[in-house]
């Protein structure tokens, strides 16, 4: 099957950029390599077909993946709008098998990768069941199928965190492009990408894959970049 990956780079995040004023959390560097070329590059190693929403500092982020074979898409509206906003301007690569990245700034290696790709359900996304404590978007799953989701998930309710990445694929894609397009009609342009999956759990399972034991983080705070670049260093990841 072949297969792209939609990765979403249009947002200012905010919390990190106050500490690190001019920086894209994407483009930090981990070891001798930028974050987001870290993931493209292993992306396109599988062979995977790799397009990116650029907005905020698009040019920061274009210059850090130069000379690799990468298709941007641009969020012109970045500053007003969300995530579910900055996919439905990649709409017309909502196709074959899928995977998306809601955050660039998300670090994850080639054991997550090819562990994602040996499912074959239609819609699976990543959680951790041992980070619950320490989470920022929780979830509760029952029977590997989201029940309930969101960053306002009390923790006593909550029995995994979301990675932020999400396998689509099979008969699934034209059903999800369908719900991206219509909530962007009914003006949801503020709203998560994950809000057009949410909206059709009534219908359908949204499954999970727990990754507990792979090592991923997303960079939210300085601690969250410290601890993956003592990572990369300690398993000598450096480039």
């Amino acid at each position: 099957m072949k297969r792209k990956a939609i990765l979403m780079a249009a947002g200012r995040g905010t919390r990190l950029s106050r500490k690190m004023p001019g920086n894209c959390k994407c483009t930090l560097d981990i070891g001798g390599i930028s974050l987001i070329r870290h993931t493209v590059e292993m992306l396109i190693n599988f062979n995977i077909e790799v397009h990116i929403v650029v907005g905020y500092n698009k040019n920061q982020i274009i210059d850090s993946l130069r000379e690799l074979p990468v298709t941007f898409h641009e969020n012109v509206f970045y500053s007003i709008t969300n995530s579910l906003a900055s996919l439905w301007f990649a709409r017309n690569e909502l196709a074959e098998g899928l995977i998306i990245l809601g955050n660039a700034d998300v670090y994850w290696d080639e054991q997550i990768l090819s562990f994602l790709l040996e499912e074959r359900r239609d819609c699976v996304m990543l959680s951790d069941s041992t980070r619950v404590e320490v989470g920022d978007y929780l979830f509760y799953v029952e029977d590997e199928k989201v029940m309930t989701y969101g960053k306002g998930v009390n923790i006593t309710n909550a029995n995994c965190e979301y990675v932020g990445i999400t396998m689509i694929q099979g008969d699934m894609i034209p059903k999800f492009k369908q719900q991206v397009c219509a909530l962007i009609e009914s003006q949801w342009h503020s709203d998560w990408w994950e809000s057009a999956l949410y909206k059709m759990i009534p219908h359908r399972p949204i499954w999970t894959k727990d990754v507990a034991g792979h090592f991923w983080g997303e960079i939210d705070f300085v601690e969250d970049y410290e601890r993956i670049l003592a990572y990369r260093r300690d398993n000598s990841y450096a480039e």
